[in-house]
């Protein structure tokens, strides 16, 4: 009789599974930046040229196997400035992240200096540890998780996320998807980065809402890593300022 109840038990806990996992739907997320934070200690005039915080949206659509996480199309902003000097105006790179959780593919098709580029890799996991506080956002109870990365020599980034497992695992912003559920929030470096969930919608997906990302010079990620080194050793030759999304 127990070993009955105790297959009744586990046959339930997969069918749970099964129907968590085969769902489907739309998270819209909204990334906020903090571009003073960006600035150099000796370039604080720029200040003046740019605004405070830059806000952007983005979506990711998935299925039982498949996510694509891309940025919104915007309108084209108003440049900001001081009215008697330099002003500037920002314009988001396109960017497409497609990942599928069968053979852990990886493919982002990204806009740098004005060249498409596609990367094209495996799912890289990050090194998380587990917390033990929890919140709710859009109404889904998540838990805690964070590590310290290093996008680059000597600089380093404090990663906290927000995760719930009643939706599937490898779901989330940009490189923030490794956790065994979808991530609804991340905050990087107490606030100079942060991405929330605005929306979640679990519904069939739409015949182009999620798009193998295709077309550009196809490389690897250190192959793009490597890119983008150089020329950001070319610009601050020549004395340029740059803010990173």
């Amino acid at each position: 009789m127990k070993r009955l109840l105790l297959l009744a038990g586990l046959l339930v806990g997969v069918l749970a599974m099964q129907t968590v996992f085969a769902q489907s739907g739309v998270i819209t997320y909204e990334m906020k930046i903090n571009l003073h934070r960006r600035i150099p200690a000796d370039r604080q005039e720029m200040k003046a040229m740019i605004p405070e915080y830059r806000t952007t949206k983005f979506t990711l659509a998935f299925n039982q196997d498949e996510s694509l996480y891309k940025n919104v199309p915007e309108e084209e902003e108003e440049p900001f400035g001081n009215g008697g000097g330099v002003q500037m105006r920002f314009n988001n790179p396109k960017t497409e992240t497609y990942i599928r959780t069968s053979d852990m593919k990886f493919l982002q098709k990204q806009d740098f200096m004005g060249k498409e580029y596609l990367i094209d890799d495996s799912v890289k996991t990050s090194p998380w540890k587990f917390g033990t506080e929890t919140k709710t956002i859009q109404g889904y109870v998540c838990k805690q998780a964070y590590y310290t990365a290093e996008p680059r020599p000597n600089v380093k980034e404090e990663i906290t996320a927000w995760y719930t497992e009643s939706i599937r695992p490898f779901l989330g912003p940009e490189q923030f998807h490794s956790l065994p559920g979808a991530v609804l929030a991340v905050d990087v470096n107490n606030g100079e980065r942060v991405y929330v969930a605005q929306k979640v919608e679990l519904r069939e997906l739409k015949k182009n809402d999620l798009k193998i990302p295709s077309g550009g010079q196809k490389v690897n990620r250190q192959d793009y890593r490597t890119i983008v080194e150089e020329q950001m050793k070319k610009m601050n030759a020549n004395g340029g300022v740059i803010i990173r999304n």
